[in-house]
């Protein structure tokens, strides 16, 4: 099939590069201009790069406009694949192609569609994460699933390490999906609307650490948010502190949510929950920090005495 790819990034990088390998004619690539988004300047490979090494045709938008409207009906498409592209695509150019247009998206759909789908699924506790091809409608992730493949999410797991795991199915679920439709199947699994779930993009105010949440979710937000994403941080004597790992305590810690409360293992332990006050929570041990002049450290040996506290704002 003649196939146009939208894509950004890694995501769009190995769907581009897995076209590239299969039986398919890739006619022309869309992808973003370079951006300095914090989100965005990580999982960076080229898409442009790899298309114009293999001599691909490139257009660079921020959005279609009518223009490239013009530019996809000249090459006539089989089908449209999209992969982290990052605005909407109307209906006149996802329905362009023969076969309509198939998005790769890097969740469980119908659950986290939308943005950051691995580190908003790893914060809350879910058991499995994976990568869903879907043909695309009006409703943003919403279309018939072609295909779906999952990985189960381990006690330890972080975000980085899901995203190398979940990144590796791109090429297998986009040459499957491919695959079924080049074979004349029209008739796909639709989505369960009502498990549906649509999440926002991550910005600072997500991995301010909140003390009261429990702290089990606390321990998967640092998880969560793994180097090469920005750090989960609080505030120490008004100054931002990151924290790059923690684990949940042995023990049950009472009293008031973000106190600095007592040494535990290779940890020091900070009171957590709501409820806290009730005495019945176990805290979150934080094992390694980072100041805000870069130095990173035991969280033994930055906190020096025990007492005082962490909090939401300097």
């Amino acid at each position: 099939m003649r196939v146009v790819m939208f894509g950004y990034q890694t995501w769009g990088h190995r769907t581009l590069q897995a076209l590239l390998d299969s039986e398919h004619d890739v006619v022309t690539v869309v992808t973003h201009p370079r951006s300095e988004h914090a989100y965005e300047k990580i999982w960076s490979d080229s898409v442009a790069d790899l298309a114009e090494k293999h001599g691909i045709p490139v257009i660079i938008r921020n959005r279609p406009d009518d223009e490239l409207l013009d530019r996809l009906e000249e090459v006539a498409p089989d089908i449209i694949v999209a992969n982290n592209w990052r605005t909407w695509i109307p209906p006149e150019i996802y329905n362009l192609a023969v076969h309509g247009t198939l998005n790769i998206h890097d969740s469980l759909l119908p659950a986290y569609a939308g943005f950051s789908p691995l580190i908003w699924a790893l914060i809350n506790g879910e058991p499995e994460v994976g990568v869903t091809a879907h043909l695309m409608d009006e409703e943003l992730d919403a279309g018939d699933i072609v295909v779906q493949r999952s990985v189960p999410v381990g006690p330890t797991d972080t975000s980085t390490d899901l995203f190398h795991r979940t990144v590796d199915l791109i090429a297998p679920v986009t040459t499957e999906a491919l695959g079924l439709i080049a074979s004349g199947q029209t008739e796909f699994t639709p989505q369960d609307r009502s498990r549906a779930s649509f999440f926002h993009k991550r910005a600072e105010e997500d991995i301010r650490i909140d003390w009261n949440w429990p702290a089990e979710d606390l321990e998967r937000l640092i998880r969560a948010q793994s180097a090469p994403y920005p750090s989960a941080f609080t505030f120490h004597k008004g100054q931002r502190l990151e924290v790059l790992s923690a684990v949940v305590s042995e023990g049950r810690y009472g009293g008031t949510p973000g106190r600095i409360f007592y040494r535990e293992g290779n940890g020091v332990v900070i009171v957590a929950g709501a409820d806290a006050r009730t005495g019945r929570n176990h805290g979150l041990a934080i094992t390694r920090v980072r100041t805000g002049d870069g130095r990173e450290l035991p969280a033994t040996e930055y906190f020096t005495s025990m007492g005082g506290y962490l909090t939401g704002r300097p």
